[in-house]
């Protein structure tokens, strides 16, 4: 080998690198396990050196050294959102399960290195009582976006009313799993041990990720809407269901949608709403990081993120992604009213909301107050030490509560059943 070729070589491997995100993010992994700091700084754009130096890496490094030895690397799992590469790469460490999440720009360089709880195994909850339902494996839709799900059944004579569980924000698996919670595995569980047909599933964008992105014209509809209302429909087909009694669960996002899949469907019993907001999901983003105190430089970067979704008009659907979704995606949003589009659906609801949550926070819970004051068949209420997957805990809610285990909170499935079978 010449010495020119041989000169090469580190220029050919950075190449490599920048053409497969995937080996990007996984080298970020091994040089911070290995403590090699100074080594990933050139791989961080210029704005995310701001917050990640090489002293501030070092301490995060400490922090993991902190979870024992490194018991296993996952596979990293890469998404398109644009131009950019959403990779995660699972780790397992003696103590606790990790997820290192990156986008990685079309230059080949991290624009975001964050640390998040990874899954940890679930234990059955005191409220849950197995020997009263059976749970088997059905699949929502017959098309290119089929989802596979959980039908979680009551034993005994039916027909049971039942209820779709429909996730919140982000590529949600059928257990809505947060760190160390499975929300919506205690929800089926809980329900399904009173009496209630239960119905959750894969979310399209943790099922078909890559081809999610790949959709132009990408709106709430695609990502959240449309399989929630098919997955009503296939729930009224199952002989243990009473057709007239179908109701769709939103958590979240899920919840601020929930009216627009009533509206589709057009045959629910009902809608319950956990923890839906009603203010944009750009206001959200922006209270999120103040609540948590960011560094100025990701608050700055959040107010201009807001203010670009602002200015969206109708005519720039071909400008770059926000946040990883196109402008159809915000525009489609574009003066939706929760409250107002439930209000006008004539059918009964339940608004739930933890008081501890800053995910969305109180201001959304009175917002649906004020919205649907007047309506008789709509009741509120909210737990005081409650958070955003409605698990109980003391003081400020923050980020690293959720690696701890816990459970949805057994007042808030006795509510939901009994509200369900009112």
């Amino acid at each position: 080998m010449s010495s020119r070729a041989y000169c090469l070589l580190p220029l050919i491997a950075a190449l490599a690198f920048a053409q497969d995100p995937a080996a990007t993010a996984r080298k970020a992994v091994d040089l911070m396990l290995g403590g090699k700091y100074t080594d990933i700084e050139p791989m961080l754009t210029d704005a995310l050196k701001k917050d990640l130096s090489a002293a501030n890496l070092a301490k995060l490094g400490e922090q993991l050294k902190s979870y024992g030895a490194v018991e296993n690397i996952g596979d990293a799992q890469a998404s398109k959102s644009g131009p950019n590469t959403i990779v995660v790469v699972p780790v397992k460490f003696a103590t606790r399960n990790l997820n290192a999440r990156f986008i990685v720009n079309s230059s080949g360089l991290l624009s975001l290195f964050v640390l998040q709880p990874g899954p940890m195994d679930w234990q059955r909850p005191a409220y849950s009582k197995p020997d009263t339902f059976s749970e088997r494996d059905v699949t929502i839709g017959d098309d290119q976006w089929k989802l596979p799900g959980t039908l979680t059944v009551p034993k005994g004579a039916g027909p049971f009313p039942a209820v779709v569980l429909v996730h919140g924000i982000g590529p949600n698996d059928r257990d809505e799993t947060t760190g160390a919670s499975k929300m919506f595995k205690d929800l089926a569980e809980g329900l399904g041990s009173r009496g209630i047909v239960v119905l959750r599933y894969e979310k399209r964008t943790k099922q078909y990720g890559p081809r999610t992105a790949a959709i132009k014209n990408f709106t709430v509809a695609e990502e959240t809407v449309d399989d929630a209302a098919k997955a009503a429909a296939f729930l009224r087909t199952q002989k243990e269901t009473d057709p007239a009694k179908v109701f769709v669960l939103g958590h979240g996002l899920g919840g601020y949608v929930a009216p627009r899949v009533a509206d589709e469907d057009g045959k629910l019993a009902g809608l319950i709403i956990l923890a839906g907001n009603v203010r944009p999901l750009e206001d959200i983003v922006m209270d999120q990081l103040l609540w948590v105190g960011a560094q100025q430089s990701a608050v700055d970067q959040a107010k201009a993120v807001q203010a670009r979704v602002k200015k969206l008009e109708h005519g720039d659907e071909d400008s770059p992604a926000i946040m990883g979704q196109p402008p159809t995606y915000w525009l489609d949003l574009r003066g939706y009213n929760a409250p107002e589009k439930a209000k006008s659906l004539g059918i009964g609801m339940l608004v739930l909301q933890g008081e501890r949550d800053y995910q969305v926070s109180m201001k959304d819970f009175e917002l649906w107050k004020s919205g649907l004051a007047g309506v008789k068949n709509a009741s509120f209420k909210s737990y005081p030490s409650l958070n955003h997957v409605f698990i109980a805990g003391e003081g400020k809610s923050l980020p690293a509560e959720y690696t701890k285990p816990g459970h949805v909170a057994p007042e808030v499935i006795e509510d939901i059943a009994a509200y369900v079978k009112k």
